[in-house]
């Protein structure tokens, strides 16, 4: 039997991860608990995209949550102005957040890493200061006057998926599993790009851009095309959450929201494939315990985060990875003498 190359061996760990994730609901029938999963497997999807793209693609970007954003408001202005079901709206608010990738990677990829993050970092500034300073009446909502993006207040009380109907008080589990096949999409979407084609040509970018632009790769076409894939899976990540939580406003581009999924990110381990999933679930515990300290939560998600980057810069994943190689050695060491001594042994009794 052949051995498993490695994107299958990753899948198969994937296969692992979901079903596994798909029997937390038959243990655990606390309603908090199985929301606080499914805050989880939201930002973990979000955190798996960015690590393909800052990780593997070598695109310093701060524009997901823009991405996020635009999967979020699709779902909700659909519903707001033509009652259109979520389950229309959160594929066309993913193909609308590719699309806007694919208009910004144009424009600020050919750049290097430090003024695109600059300038993906101002278009999500400015379309959130846009969308929060804009008073202009659009149309009457509930007798009050509404702004075409919704304001400071965005859109909440929209459709969900539909199991409050169909399960009644149960309905949370419904959306946890609508929650799960959208992190396993992103997931599996992210191992076939970093083990296939695409992460060669990107690990072969980064490695010598120079020379593997001699090779004919045209490094601003394959970080676009990281672009675009990455947005189209945040910005569904983005749809579910709105129709989740039925609401999509402008806390969604908040600074400590970016700094939190970025912390995912760096914990778990840059160019890395499994590392946003166990940066995702460290912050989320870490939050958790934090939850009672206010504010202060914040601070202690960015001193987290500092500690990592000088401390751990692989993240846990690849301070597993090491731990474990450098275990692997220390075991194979008493081995290799024992071996290297053998020969002198047999060489010694045949002279005599």
């Amino acid at each position: 039997m052949s051995r498993l190359s490695e994107i299958q061996k990753h899948l198969f760990g994937a296969g692992l991860f979901v079903a596994a994730m798909a029997l937390v609901p038959l243990f655990v029938s606390e309603r908090y608990i199985l929301g606080e999963v499914i805050v989880f497997m939201l930002w973990a999807s979000v955190a798996t995209q960015w690590n393909v793209l800052t990780g593997h693609a070598g695109v310093f970007s701060l524009g997901q949550m823009l991405f996020f954003g635009i999967g979020a408001y699709a779902v909700g202005m659909a519903a707001n102005y033509f009652d259109i079901s979520p389950w229309v709206s959160m594929p066309v608010g993913a193909v609308l957040a590719a699309v806007a990738a694919f208009f910004i990677g144009i424009a600020c990829l050919r750049l290097g890493s430090a003024y695109v993050a600059l300038l993906t970092f101002a278009i999500v500034f400015m379309v959130s200061t846009l969308i929060i300073t804009d008073a202009n009446c659009f149309t009457l909502k509930g007798g009050f006057c509404q702004p075409l993006f919704g304001g400071g207040n965005g859109f909440s009380g929209f459709e969900d998926f539909g199991f409050r109907k169909l399960l009644k008080g149960n309905w949370i589990f419904g959306n946890y599993f609508v929650v799960l096949a959208s992190l396993s999409i992103s997931l599996v979407a992210s191992i076939v790009v970093i083990h296939g084609r695409l992460g060669l040509a990107f690990r072969a970018l980064h490695d010598s851009a120079l020379y593997a632009a001699s090779r004919g790769l045209n490094r601003t076409r394959f970080r676009v095309t990281a672009f675009v894939i990455t947005a189209f899976f945040t910005g569904l990540a983005g749809a579910v959450h709105a129709t989740h939580f039925r609401f999509a406003g402008p806390s969604l581009f908040e600074m400590p929201t970016l700094v939190f999924i970025l912390a995912m990110v760096i914990v778990g381990g840059l160019r890395s494939t499994w590392g946003p999933i166990f940066g995702a679930m460290a912050m989320m515990l870490l939050v958790e315990v934090a939850k009672g300290m206010g504010d202060v939560r914040n601070t202690v998600v960015g001193v987290v985060l500092v500690l990592f980057v000088l401390l751990l810069p692989k993240g846990i994943a690849g301070g597993t990875v090491g731990a474990i190689r450098a275990l692997h050695q220390k075991l194979r060491g008493p081995k290799e003498k024992q071996s290297q001594a053998h020969p002198t042994v047999v060489q010694t009794e045949s002279a005599h």
